[in-house]
């Protein structure tokens, strides 16, 4: 069998700003699920006929309530499913939502606001600690500067 590459999902990384510094959203894992126990952003396919960005809106969305915002381009990351025999590429976004309670689905068994330190020491993918790093990085005015044209997808 070949190998193949694909877009096929997207990470969102929601961000606010907290009484001392920026903040993210983490998700952990409900029991049932793949990676039960493991904490991650919003993670999801991209469905057929699908944009990359309307999956992330659509992600935010089911799996936490929150409605984006403004939605920002971080970067895309590889990653290998060796039972499809396909690397799999991930677009990366941070978003800002809506004010609000977070209302779960069935994917996850709790959320937190943590600011970034907590976060990077939660979350379970090194991949993702960069990811949250980066969009952090690139929104530290909270707004991408003289990128906004660049990077703000909605």
């Amino acid at each position: 069998m070949k190998t193949q590459a694909q877009v096929a999902t997207i990470d969102v990384y929601l961000l606010r700003r907290g009484a001392d510094g920026w903040e993210t959203l983490v998700l952990e894992r409900a029991a049932g699920t793949r990676c039960t126990g493991a904490w991650e952003a919003v993670h999801g396919h991209i469905e057929a006929g699908e944009r990359p960005e309307d999956a992330a809106v659509r992600e935010v969305h089911e799996e936490t309530g929150l409605e984006v915002r403004r939605l920002y381009n971080v970067t895309v990351q590889p990653f290998y499913l060796q039972a499809l025999s396909m690397v799999t590429l991930a677009v990366v976004f941070a978003a800002f939502v809506s004010e609000g309670p977070v209302r779960l689905g069935a994917e996850h068994a709790r959320s937190e606001w943590l600011p970034i330190t907590a976060a990077l020491a939660r979350l379970a993918w090194p991949r993702s600690r960069t990811a949250v790093q980066e969009a952090v990085s690139l929104l530290q005015t909270g707004d991408a500067g003289p990128l906004e044209d660049v990077l703000r997808v909605r």
